[in-house]
Protein backbone atom coordinates (compact mmCIF):
# COMPACT_ATOMS: atom_id res chain seq x y z
CA UNK A 1 0.00 0.00 0.00
CA UNK A 2 1.54 3.80 -1.17
CA UNK A 3 1.77 5.02 2.51
CA UNK A 4 2.98 8.87 2.19
CA UNK A 5 4.66 10.12 5.03
CA UNK A 6 1.74 12.60 5.81
CA UNK A 7 -0.63 9.68 5.82
CA UNK A 8 1.09 7.32 7.38
CA UNK A 9 -0.51 5.55 10.89
CA UNK A 10 2.12 4.24 12.89
CA UNK A 11 0.21 4.11 16.69
CA UNK A 12 -0.22 0.99 17.42
CA UNK A 13 -3.73 1.18 19.28
CA UNK A 14 -4.69 3.18 16.36
CA UNK A 15 -3.89 0.32 13.89
CA UNK A 16 -5.80 -1.90 16.14
CA UNK A 17 -9.03 -0.17 16.79
CA UNK A 18 -9.24 0.18 12.70
CA UNK A 19 -8.78 -3.78 12.77
CA UNK A 20 -11.27 -4.19 15.16
CA UNK A 21 -13.92 -1.75 13.49
CA UNK A 22 -13.54 -3.41 10.16
CA UNK A 23 -16.30 -5.90 10.25
CA UNK A 24 -15.27 -7.98 6.99
CA UNK A 25 -11.53 -7.96 5.65
CA UNK A 26 -9.83 -8.81 2.63
CA UNK A 27 -7.13 -12.23 2.45
CA UNK A 28 -5.09 -11.90 -0.66
CA UNK A 29 -2.13 -14.36 -1.17
CA UNK A 30 -0.65 -15.06 -4.01
CA UNK A 31 -2.13 -18.55 -6.51
CA UNK A 32 0.19 -21.36 -6.20
CA UNK A 33 0.55 -21.37 -10.06
CA UNK A 34 1.79 -18.31 -10.63
CA UNK A 35 -1.23 -16.55 -11.83
CA UNK A 36 -3.49 -13.70 -10.41
CA UNK A 37 -3.59 -13.18 -6.67
CA UNK A 38 -6.67 -14.41 -4.64
CA UNK A 39 -8.70 -12.98 -2.42
CA UNK A 40 -11.66 -14.10 -0.08
CA UNK A 41 -13.62 -11.81 2.35
CA UNK A 42 -13.85 -12.56 5.39
CA UNK A 43 -14.45 -11.72 9.33
CA UNK A 44 -11.13 -11.92 11.20
CA UNK A 45 -10.18 -12.12 14.88
CA UNK A 46 -7.54 -10.39 16.15
CA UNK A 47 -5.78 -12.08 18.81
CA UNK A 48 -3.37 -9.28 20.45
CA UNK A 49 -1.35 -11.74 22.84
CA UNK A 50 0.18 -13.51 20.24
CA UNK A 51 3.32 -12.24 18.77
CA UNK A 52 4.33 -8.39 18.55
CA UNK A 53 1.42 -7.06 16.26
CA UNK A 54 -1.00 -10.49 17.22
CA UNK A 55 -1.93 -12.98 15.12
CA UNK A 56 -5.80 -13.09 13.06
CA UNK A 57 -7.59 -16.05 13.05
CA UNK A 58 -10.39 -17.11 10.53
CA UNK A 59 -11.52 -20.10 8.14
CA UNK A 60 -12.20 -20.43 4.45
CA UNK A 61 -14.40 -22.92 3.46
CA UNK A 62 -12.56 -26.11 1.96
CA UNK A 63 -13.99 -25.73 -1.47
CA UNK A 64 -12.44 -22.46 -1.89
CA UNK A 65 -9.24 -23.20 -3.35
CA UNK A 66 -7.32 -20.05 -1.81
CA UNK A 67 -6.45 -22.32 1.42
CA UNK A 68 -4.31 -24.54 -1.09
CA UNK A 69 -2.29 -21.48 -2.66
CA UNK A 70 -1.92 -20.37 2.06
CA UNK A 71 -0.71 -23.30 2.44
CA UNK A 72 1.88 -23.61 -0.47
CA UNK A 73 3.20 -19.58 -0.29
CA UNK A 74 3.48 -19.62 3.76
CA UNK A 75 2.51 -15.69 3.72
CA UNK A 76 -0.93 -13.39 3.35
CA UNK A 77 -1.67 -9.74 3.36
CA UNK A 78 -5.29 -9.06 5.17
CA UNK A 79 -6.62 -5.66 4.61
CA UNK A 80 -8.92 -3.59 6.83
CA UNK A 81 -10.89 -1.11 5.12
CA UNK A 82 -12.44 1.90 7.42
CA UNK A 83 -14.64 4.81 6.66
CA UNK A 84 -13.87 6.25 3.28
CA UNK A 85 -15.56 9.51 1.32
CA UNK A 86 -15.02 11.62 -2.45
CA UNK A 87 -14.24 14.65 -1.82
CA UNK A 88 -15.38 17.40 -4.00
CA UNK A 89 -13.16 20.58 -4.97
CA UNK A 90 -16.25 22.27 -3.82
CA UNK A 91 -15.29 21.83 0.13
CA UNK A 92 -12.12 23.14 -0.36
CA UNK A 93 -11.92 26.97 0.71
CA UNK A 94 -8.86 27.08 -2.15
CA UNK A 95 -11.37 26.51 -4.48
CA UNK A 96 -12.72 29.94 -3.81
CA UNK A 97 -9.59 31.80 -3.41
CA UNK A 98 -8.04 30.24 -7.03
CA UNK A 99 -10.06 27.22 -8.50
CA UNK A 100 -6.58 25.12 -8.46
CA UNK A 101 -7.64 22.03 -6.73
CA UNK A 102 -8.95 18.50 -8.01
CA UNK A 103 -11.30 15.81 -6.91
CA UNK A 104 -9.69 13.01 -4.54
CA UNK A 105 -10.82 10.48 -1.94
CA UNK A 106 -10.48 10.20 2.00
CA UNK A 107 -9.78 6.59 3.41
CA UNK A 108 -8.50 5.02 6.29
CA UNK A 109 -6.66 0.94 5.63
CA UNK A 110 -4.88 -1.24 7.43
CA UNK A 111 -2.69 -4.36 5.79
CA UNK A 112 -1.49 -6.66 7.63
CA UNK A 113 1.12 -9.06 6.45
CA UNK A 114 2.58 -12.09 8.06
CA UNK A 115 3.42 -15.62 7.37
CA UNK A 116 -0.21 -17.74 7.57
CA UNK A 117 -0.71 -21.48 8.59
CA UNK A 118 -3.54 -23.37 7.65
CA UNK A 119 -4.94 -26.11 9.83
CA UNK A 120 -7.78 -28.82 10.21
CA UNK A 121 -7.64 -29.78 13.55
CA UNK A 122 -11.64 -29.92 14.77
CA UNK A 123 -10.97 -28.29 18.12
CA UNK A 124 -8.69 -25.79 16.71
CA UNK A 125 -11.56 -25.09 13.81
CA UNK A 126 -14.05 -25.40 16.77
CA UNK A 127 -12.51 -22.53 19.20
CA UNK A 128 -11.65 -20.14 16.32
CA UNK A 129 -16.03 -20.43 14.95
CA UNK A 130 -16.79 -19.79 18.61
CA UNK A 131 -14.65 -17.13 19.38
CA UNK A 132 -15.81 -15.21 16.24
CA UNK A 133 -19.53 -15.76 16.77
CA UNK A 134 -19.41 -14.43 20.52
CA UNK A 135 -17.71 -11.10 19.03
CA UNK A 136 -20.30 -10.79 16.22
CA UNK A 137 -23.30 -11.78 18.59
CA UNK A 138 -22.12 -10.08 21.82
CA UNK A 139 -24.04 -6.56 20.87
CA UNK A 140 -27.35 -8.80 19.84
CA UNK A 141 -30.09 -8.75 23.06
CA UNK A 142 -30.62 -12.72 22.91
CA UNK A 143 -27.06 -13.78 21.35
CA UNK A 144 -26.92 -17.16 19.48
CA UNK A 145 -23.41 -19.43 20.36
CA UNK A 146 -22.46 -22.50 18.64
CA UNK A 147 -23.39 -24.52 21.46
CA UNK A 148 -27.17 -23.46 20.57
CA UNK A 149 -26.93 -25.68 17.37
CA UNK A 150 -26.53 -29.72 17.77
CA UNK A 151 -23.14 -30.81 18.65
CA UNK A 152 -23.28 -33.28 15.50
CA UNK A 153 -24.34 -30.56 13.17
CA UNK A 154 -21.57 -28.50 14.37
CA UNK A 155 -18.99 -31.56 13.59
CA UNK A 156 -20.41 -32.20 10.30
CA UNK A 157 -20.18 -28.12 9.71
CA UNK A 158 -16.59 -27.90 10.60
CA UNK A 159 -15.41 -30.38 8.03
CA UNK A 160 -16.42 -27.83 5.47
CA UNK A 161 -13.83 -25.49 6.26
CA UNK A 162 -10.78 -24.78 6.71
CA UNK A 163 -8.98 -22.82 9.78
CA UNK A 164 -6.07 -19.65 9.00
CA UNK A 165 -3.73 -18.41 11.48
CA UNK A 166 -1.52 -15.01 10.15
CA UNK A 167 1.05 -14.10 12.52
CA UNK A 168 1.19 -10.44 11.81
CA UNK A 169 5.36 -10.06 10.95
CA UNK A 170 4.11 -5.95 9.70
CA UNK A 171 1.53 -3.53 9.87
CA UNK A 172 0.68 -0.59 7.57
CA UNK A 173 -1.66 1.72 8.44
CA UNK A 174 -3.11 4.49 6.24
CA UNK A 175 -5.17 7.40 7.42
CA UNK A 176 -5.87 9.66 4.40
CA UNK A 177 -7.77 12.60 5.54
CA UNK A 178 -6.53 15.57 3.79
CA UNK A 179 -3.56 16.04 6.33
CA UNK A 180 -1.34 17.85 3.24
CA UNK A 181 -4.07 20.34 2.81
CA UNK A 182 -4.50 23.90 4.53
CA UNK A 183 -6.82 24.00 7.51
CA UNK A 184 -9.16 26.00 5.91
CA UNK A 185 -9.70 23.16 3.39
CA UNK A 186 -9.71 20.91 5.80
CA UNK A 187 -12.30 22.42 7.97
CA UNK A 188 -14.52 22.90 4.93
CA UNK A 189 -14.05 18.89 4.12
CA UNK A 190 -15.07 18.18 7.51
CA UNK A 191 -17.88 20.61 7.51
CA UNK A 192 -19.20 18.97 4.17
CA UNK A 193 -18.73 15.53 4.60
CA UNK A 194 -20.65 16.10 8.56
CA UNK A 195 -23.69 17.42 6.65
CA UNK A 196 -24.28 14.90 4.37
CA UNK A 197 -26.82 11.98 4.17
CA UNK A 198 -24.70 8.93 3.55
CA UNK A 199 -23.02 7.59 7.01
CA UNK A 200 -20.35 6.94 5.44
CA UNK A 201 -19.30 10.40 4.53
CA UNK A 202 -19.88 11.53 8.18
CA UNK A 203 -17.77 8.86 9.47
CA UNK A 204 -14.89 10.21 7.60
CA UNK A 205 -15.83 13.48 9.00
CA UNK A 206 -15.15 11.92 12.47
CA UNK A 207 -12.23 10.21 11.83
CA UNK A 208 -10.80 13.49 10.62
CA UNK A 209 -12.00 15.21 13.78
CA UNK A 210 -10.41 13.10 15.61
CA UNK A 211 -6.89 13.67 14.19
Amino acid sequence: MYTPPAFREDRPEVLRAIMRAARLALLVSAAPDGGAPEATHLPLLLDEAEGPHGTLYGHLAKANPQWKGLAAAGVARAVFPGPEAYVSPSLYAAKREHGRVVPTWNYVAVHAIGPVEVFEDPARLHAVVARLTDRHESARAEPWAVTDAPAPFVAGQLKGIVGIALRIGTLIGKRKLSQNRAEADREGVIAGLAASDDPADRAVAGAMREG
